[in-house]
């Protein structure tokens, strides 16, 4: 029986003109052979199994075989099978997407370093979900999540972050982008036009939400965060905000701003979306708390295992005022589904047995050592010529690059020396096989940006390079800022 299954081979679609059947077939399999359709080394289905797929007579389609065999786009071997013959010519190059060029050290901003990643922790949370998942469990997931996470998660989120939750309002969902896309389409069925950005910030989740129909207003960012008297100025329905470590200039939201942007959406019955991307992430005292604590009926908190866990697993989570509820499942139900419950089974199951908690603290230990590294490299000048490997020049520091932003998060900001442009920075880093963004490339407004910023920065994210490359990279860029401060 199990020859037999193995005989039946792959499932092969192929057009026949009803005319000449046979002719239609050989030249179907050479047109897919010559595509790459059929690559050099796949084993075609048994002839009897093809000829009962394409309703053909089994003859008809071991003559074709023949053929094909004899003009060598075939290979085959008496009772053991037929396969696609290896070819001198190559194969018509396909079209595939380019992806940007990564250097091979990587200090892009919000991005972790995927070899902390927990893979035995989480591998045991993955296989126990899976053994104990009920039947009802393995069925389609309601459309905000299982109950089972939320449970979990509003439990960790009141004790880790300060949220005023209970699980009835979390949502759950594919990452922090799929939940941005539903609570930005349901503002649209709701009526919203507007929603104000921070003016730097994430371009992706700009786009996201003007797909979703809504019109941006950029607002100022100062070192006390978002500028939110000039908020009041938008006429906006919603405001996406980073309060607890601003995403990229790593600035907090003053708690005087805090107190003004919850009185805000009250009195214009506004949203405000908070983004606590690295929220558990603080090194220099314990962590700012959720702004939605303030006033949960005007606040939706939105969170991701992305920064902690790895952008691979997937999960994001919302805790949401009950009033949008009904309308983000019906948004739910029109768009598509969340995320698979398996997944979210494995999670609730690494969150409760606190092998999350035990991550997170290892986690802060290593990237609390990454900031400090580097805010000793800039101070002590490590971009001058004894720390960049006789790159020579002005030390970075002495020439008046400088580290700002919270110690927290997996970036911040070098503030580069007077003069210095951030793309000659970006270009000589990249010279050294560094990639490293400009601030001025996070800007929603570019030109109003300019007009407001003190100094030129690049956004530094200590946290992509894995840690054998950590060090190599944070002197490498130091060398670049000194080598441009020389051109």
């Amino acid at each position: 029986m199990a020859d037999d299954w193995a005989d039946l081979g792959i499932d092969l679609h192929l057009a026949l003109d009803p005319r000449d059947k046979a002719a239609s077939l050989a030249d179907g399999i050479r047109d897919a052979v010559r595509a790459g359709r059929l690559s050099p080394g796949t084993r075609l289905p048994a002839s009897r199994t093809l000829a009962a797929d394409l309703g053909l007579a089994r003859n008809t389609v071991a003559d074709v075989y023949g053929l094909l065999v004899a003009e060598g786009w075939l290979t085959a071997r008496t009772g053991a099978g037929t396969w696609v013959a290896a070819r001198s010519a190559p194969s018509p190059a396909r079209t595939v997407e380019r992806r940007p060029s990564i250097a091979r050290l990587d200090l892009r901003g919000g991005i972790p370093d995927a070899t902390t990643f927990p893979r035995a922790e989480w591998a045991a949370s993955v296989r126990r979900a899976t053994q104990t998942a009920s039947v009802d469990a393995l069925g389609y997931p309601p459309p905000l999540g299982l109950p089972q996470l939320h449970e979990v998660l509003a439990e960790y989120l009141a004790r880790a972050r300060g949220v005023l939750v209970d699980p009835g309002r979390v949502v759950t969902g594919r990452g922090f982008a799929d939940l941005l896309a539903l609570i930005a389409r349901t503002l649209v069925t709701q009526g919203a036009r507007t929603v104000a950005v921070e003016q730097y910030g994430h371009e992706t989740h700009r786009g996201i939400l003007t797909a979703a129909g809504l019109r941006l207003v950029p607002i100022p960012v100062d070192d006390d965060g978002a500028d939110v008297a000039a908020l009041e100025e938008t006429n906006a329905d919603a405001v996406l905000l980073t309060p607890a470590h601003q995403f990229p200039t790593g600035v907090p939201l003053s708690p005087a701003r805090r107190v003004a942007v919850t009185a805000w959406a009250r009195r214009r019955g506004a949203l405000v979306l908070e983004d606590d991307y690295d929220g558990e992430f603080r090194y220099d005292r314990r962590a700012i708390g959720a702004l939605q604590a303030l006033d949960p009926e005007h606040v939706v908190y939105l969170g991701t295992a992305s920064k902690s866990l790895a952008p691979a697993v997937g999960l994001a989570w919302a805790v949401a005022p009950p009033r949008m509820l009904h309308a983000l499942a019906e948004t739910r139900r029109t768009f598509g589904a969340g995320a698979d419950a398996l997944s979210q089974l494995a999670l609730a199951d690494f969150i409760a047995s606190h092998r999350y908690d035990r991550h997170l603290r290892r986690l802060r230990a290593g990237y609390r050592r990454r900031r400090e590294a580097l805010d000793a490299a800039v101070a002590a000048g490590a971009g001058g010529a004894a720390g960049a490997g006789g790159a020579g020049g002005v030390p970075a520091s002495d020439a008046g690059a400088r580290v700002s932003g919270l110690a927290a998060g997996l970036h911040c900001l070098l503030e580069l020396p007077t003069g210095v442009a951030e793309d000659a920075v970006v270009a000589a880093a990249a010279a050294r096989d560094v990639t490293v963004e400009g601030l001025g490339s996070y800007a929603a407004d570019p030109e109003a940006a300019c007009m407001t910023r003190r100094r030129a920065a690049v956004v530094v994210g200590y946290g992509a390079p894995p840690q054998r490359l950590a060090d190599e990279a944070i002197r490498e860029l130091l060398a670049a800022v000194a080598s441009a401060a020389r051109a």
